[in-house]
């Protein structure tokens, strides 16, 4: 058994290249091999969001506080609240983060394939967000 504590590593920004706004990622976690899931809890500050990207294996989002957004490619961008869990197929491009007005923190959880979790994308207009 392994405990990680609550605030044993640093809070991190979430990577301009990925994220537009304010993006806080806590508590990154990756199992040891053979187990491949890992993840982390996100922060995202109103009107904060990350970019298109896919997932090989898929990706579980819990979220635990605010409101936020999520779309798929070709759907409608979708409302998420504190107990939403929401499941992305592997291959599926789409994107999430917070609402214009609330701030939303969710578990992101994915397993690597090949040691390879998300594919980045371009990032999500200002236009696609407020669709």
């Amino acid at each position: 058994m392994k405990i990680k504590r609550n605030g044993s590593d640093p809070s991190a920004k979430g990577p301009v290249d990925y994220f537009t706004g304010t993006v806080r990622i806590d508590a990154p976690f990756q199992a040891t091999a053979p187990a491949r899931v890992g993840g982390a809890t996100v922060t995202f500050e109103p009107g904060a969001r990350t970019a298109w990207h896919t997932h090989p294996l898929g990706q579980t989002l819990i979220v635990i506080s605010g409101s936020g957004r999520a779309q798929r490619e070709g759907g409608p961008v979708e409302e998420i609240r504190v107990g939403d869990i929401v499941w992305f197929e592997p291959g599926e491009k789409h994107w999430h983060g917070a609402s214009a007005t609330t701030a939303m923190t969710h578990i992101a959880i994915a397993e690597a394939r090949d040691g390879k979790v998300v594919d980045w994308m371009e990032k999500v207009t200002d236009e696609q967000y407020q669709n």
